[in-house]
């Protein structure tokens, strides 16, 4: 099983409807912290109107987050208008699967998988063998279990990187 990411974006506002259809992907499962909210628990500039326009265009989402913090997964739910699940316990698959099932889509590889992490969402989507997009963490502050693996992480996306023409 490769720890490399399918694609790499610096954020979630850069993924096109252009990209998904040319990638078949129908649904997008979102990790929230530092993919969608910030440290601060602010919300990315842009994400709103870019979940609204791929919305518009026949693309499902769901929210898959590990947080046990129902307040702040609520909030972004409701600002996004997207159902969650919160506590997932990523990269085990059962979060993933039972997602799948939610969006009645039977093809796991119509699903992508975004998050900022490696080892919760690229290892998770590879797990539920669905398309892994990486993303660049929106913020540079982190939780301390997150502080720990960033430095591995980050050796993992330069290798990807150079094998990937820095793409």
């Amino acid at each position: 099983m490769s720890i490399y990411p399918d694609v790499y974006f610096e954020n979630v506002t850069k993924i096109t409807i252009e990209f998904l259809k040319k990638n078949c992907i129908k649904a997008l499962i979102l990790d929230i912290d530092n993919t969608l909210v910030d440290f601060d628990k602010k919300i990315l500039d842009g994400a709103l109107e870019w979940c609204n326009n791929l919305k518009g265009q026949g693309i499902k989402f769901y929210i898959l987050s590990n947080t046990n913090k129902k307040e702040k997964v609520e909030k972004v739910s409701k600002a996004l208008n997207i159902p969650y699940i919160m506590f997932a316990k990523k990269p085990f698959k059962g979060g993933f699967l039972k997602v799948q099932k939610e969006l009645e889509i039977s093809n796991s590889k119509n699903i992508a998988v975004v998050g900022d992490q490696i080892f919760t969402d690229v290892i998770g989507a590879r797990r539920a063998n669905m398309y892994s997009i990486l993303t660049k963490p929106i913020d540079k502050r982190d939780i301390i279990v997150t502080k720990i693996k960033r430095p591995i992480e980050e050796i993992i996306i330069k290798r990807y990187l150079r094998k990937n023409g820095g793409k």
